[in-house]
Formats: structure tokens, sequence, C-alpha cells
């Protein structure tokens, strides 16, 4: 028996044979079972805004970068020693005109929850919000850790 020189590609082989088989499974599937974009997947993610949280004059400061909300769809709530910031950034309107080719601007609901690193009183707290930033100074809780008692 005569052997030949067969270029490589030629030959045949179990595996080739598999993948080629799975790309077509792949191209079947694609078309039967739609697939999210990626911008469609990064809408879905869940979406926080970034604070800096710093303590200055006997005072808990956090800074929250928000931008594009309104004040009216911010809620700021202090319960168990942790600052819940949540609300939404609306979209103004829909660009129809011209050909539209990126959004990456965040729309939707948001919630962010903080530890706070000290006692505080909630009920001195103050927010503002400017420029697509809130600020929220809450004052910390004093408690003497030591206490003089007379003796009579």
């Amino acid at each position: 028996m005569e052997r030949r020189n067969v270029p490589a590609a030629f030959i045949w082989n179990p595996f080739r044979e598999l993948a080629r088989i799975e790309q077509e499974l792949n191209k079947v599937f694609s078309e039967i079972v739609p697939t999210t974009t990626a911008a469609e997947v990064a809408q879905a993610q869940v979406w926080a805004p970034r604070v800096d949280v710093y303590e200055k004059d006997n005072k808990i400061i956090i800074e929250a970068e928000i931008p594009g909300a309104k004040k009216e769809d911010i809620e700021v709530i202090i319960k168990d020693n942790a600052v819940v910031i949540k609300g939404e950034v609306k979209k103004e309107e829909e660009k129809k005109e011209g050909n539209f080719y990126k959004s990456e601007r965040f729309y939707g609901v948001f919630e962010r929850v903080i530890p706070l690193p000290a006692e505080v009183k909630p009920e001195e707290a103050k927010a503002t919000f400017e420029n697509g930033i809130l600020k929220l100074e809450i004052p910390k809780a004093t408690s003497e850790k030591e206490v003089k008692i007379e003796v009579k």
C-alpha cells in the first residue's frame, strides 16, 4: 500500500467535525432564541450612586453622585445605623431625529445602602442637592465614656 502526502486539511479529524457541528448548532439556536444585546445587559444591571463618606466637625458627611436626578425624585432614610439613598433618574425625551448610535447614560431606579461608621443623631440630619451631588450632614451622637457620680 502506497502512502501519499495528503494535506492536513483533508485528513478527517473528529474534533474538527465536532467543532463544526457546535458552530452550526449555535447558529441555529441564536436564530431561534434571541440573545440580549450589551446595552440591554447594562440597563438591567443594578445601579448605585458613588459616594464619599468622611467625618468633619463631629459630623458624618456623605456625598453621593446622582447625575440627571431631580431632588424631588430622591429619597433618603436613616435607619439601623445606615443611610438608604434611593430614587429614579427619569429619561427626559426620546431621541427620534438622526441616526442614534450609542446610549450609555443611566436611566431608571437606583438604591444605595451606606453603613455609618459611628452612632448618629438622625433627627438632626440635613440634606442638600446641587449639580448632581447629594450632600448629607449627620451629627454624630456623643456619648460620655466617663460619668462622675456625686457621693452623698
